[in-house]
């Protein structure tokens, strides 16, 4: 595991952990890396120093811990894609009405029914100002093409 400094398009800058650096750069292209503080998925790698270990022992911990890391990331992408799957097999995809809809569930003007779609984070603030209980959930949304 290697830990990025990052930037995003409003200058906020960030850490996190990938796997490799063919997983950063794969993962930035496709959006898929947010910042924490604005939620921009327009981000790119900052300039770090690299971190040099001070002795064996120093040096066995960080791999204990990266391993640690390591199987706590594996096991939360995990349960994230399945948390997906079962989203998506699910729940009603209404792709960008989603606000639209979860509005017109909330005040009684549509069927109660669980569904899914696309929401910027404005519309989301908005409709949990509203009292609607609206989840980002991460990743990318199967396609059957």
């Amino acid at each position: 595991m290697i830990l990025y400094d990052l930037n995003c398009e409003r200058e906020h800058r960030f850490e996190s952990w990938f796997r490799n650096s063919k997983v950063v750069e794969r993962l930035i292209k496709a959006g898929e890396v947010a910042c924490p503080r604005c939620g921009s998925t327009k981000v790119q790698k900052a300039p770090m120093a690299p971190r040099i270990a001070k002795s064996d022992e120093a040096s066995q911990a960080v791999s204990a811990e990266q391993q640690e890391l390591e199987a706590a990331m594996d096991k939360a992408n995990s349960a994230l894609k399945e948390l997906r799957d079962v989203i998506e097999k699910n729940f009603e995809h209404v792709g960008d009405k989603f606000p639209d809809e979860a509005r017109r569930i909330h005040y009684g003007e549509s069927k109660e029914r669980a569904i899914y779609g696309n929401a910027s984070k404005e519309d989301a603030k908005k409709l949990l100002d509203e009292g609607i209980e609206v989840y980002a959930i991460p990743g990318k949304r199967k396609t059957n093409a």
